[in-house]
Formats: structure tokens, C-alpha cells, sequence
């Protein structure tokens, strides 16, 4: 592995260890196990970075097209867990006897290292896609991922779906996602939702897009 490939790893990993020190000495001072379930979303919020990698890589060594687009769409369905970290600042309203401070930085922690784990993985995709059909095509790309994402949170947060379940239940998930888009309108907490987490995340990935520059690898070696 290159160095900053080493030094991108070694600096998530570092973040992530740091939120479940936090977790576990908060679960010890207080003995209240709340903030136990971050430690799952931020697991998943590795997965896309993993599927992301391993689709620049293959990219790279010129793997067939049937197992980059297997890759590209499983990432799709578990991008949403990354920006989904985002949401349990929501445990912030919750006084559970730690200091509000230790919680703010906590959550914080945990949602910037989801984030940041999830734009890096959309960066090395949006890297691929502009390889293989320009520029346009892979902003394009970010935007429908991001927007798409931004609906995935909705349905975590407030639907209870998971990312498996496209797996486990795709009957019940299709049948509930069509329910919805039948009359759309009907629905403005879900509109909301989404179109402000797409404006949020937006935003943010053009901050990082443009703070990244060379610091994650953009080129494809032929």
C-alpha cells in the first residue's frame, strides 16, 4: 500500500478507536449502555469504505465489468450508514449522567469520522466513474449518490429499515418504497428529510472535494 493510503487508514482507524474509548468509559462512569448501538453504525459506516476500495482497486488491476458493477451497487445500498452516524446527535437531547461536554465531543467524533469515511468512499467512486465516462457523468453520479443516501438515512432513521434488509426483505421494503412513491405528496416529512440531508451533505462533500485535492489518490494507473 502507498503511504497515504497507509496514512488515511491509520488516521480513521485512530478516530474510530477513539470513539469506542469514549463509548466504553462513558459505559463505565455511568453504567447506562445507550450510546452502545454507535459503536454498530460506525462499523457500518466502514463497510462502504471497504466496498469503495476494493472497486478503485479492482478498477486499477482493469477487473471485469460484471464484479465492478456488483461492487458499485453493493456500495450504493450500504452508503447510507456512513452520513447515518449524523443522526444519533439526536442522543445529545437525552441526559444520561455523562458530562454534556463528553457527549457533545463524542457524537461529534463518531458523526465526522461516518462522514468522513463515507466521502472518502464516494470520492474514490466518483474517481472511477470520471475514468471511465468523464467529469460530468461522475458529478452526476455523486449528486444521485448523495441524494439516494440522503433517502437511505430517512428510511434508517425514521423508517427502521436497514441496509441488509434489500436482502433479507426486499418484498416488504418494495412494497413499503412503493407505497410511497405511488403518491409522493402524501409524504412531506419524507421529502423534507431528504432534500435537506442532500443540501447538507452536498455542501459538505464539495467542502471536503475541495480540501482533498491530492491527499487521496485520484489516479487511475493504466
Amino acid at each position: 500500500m502507498s503511504k497515504r493510503r497507509v496514512l488515511t487508514l491509520a488516521s480513521l482507524a485512530g478516530l474510530s478507536g477513539l470513539v469506542v474509548a469514549m463509548v466504553v468509559v462513558r459505559v463505565a462512569y455511568t453504567g447506562n449502555s445507550q450510546y452502545v448501538s454507535m459503536l454498530w453504525n460506525l462499523f457500518l459506516a466502514w463497510i462502504p469504505f471497504a466496498l469503495a476500495v476494493r472497486v478503485y482497486d479492482g478498477y486499477r488491476r482493469r477487473a471485469g465489468g460484471l464484479w465492478l458493477w456488483a461492487g458499485g451497487l453493493l456500495w450504493l445500498v450500504f452508503f447510507p450508514n456512513a452520513p447515518y452516524i449524523v443522526t444519533d446527535l439526536k442522543y445529545l437531547r437525552d441526559w444520561t449522567g455523562a458530562l454534556t461536554w463528553y457527549d457533545a465531543v463524542l457524537t461529534s467524533a463518531a458523526a465526522g469520522c461516518g462522514l468522513l469515511l463515507g466521502f472518502i468512499s464516494l470520492y474514490l467512486m466518483q474517481s472511477v466513474v470520471r475514468r471511465a465516462l468523464g467529469m460530468v457523468n461522475a458529478w452526476l453520479f455523486a449528486l444521485a449518490a448523495l441524494a439516494l443516501s440522503s433517502f437511505g438515512v430517512y428510511l434508517g432513521r425514521f423508517q427502521r429499515w436497514n441496509s441488509w434488509d434489500v436482502f433479507t426483505r426486499p418484498g416488504v421494503l418494495a412494497g413499503d418504497l412503493w407505497s410511497g412513491l405511488v403518491d409522493p405528496l402524501d409524504h412531506p416529512r419524507t421529502i423534507a428529510v431528504t432534500v435537506f440531508f442532500t443540501f447538507f451533505l452536498g455542501a459538505t462533500y464539495l467542502v471536503f472535494y475541495s480540501l482533498a485535492g491530492k491527499s487521496v489518490p485520484e489516479r487511475v494507473e493504466r
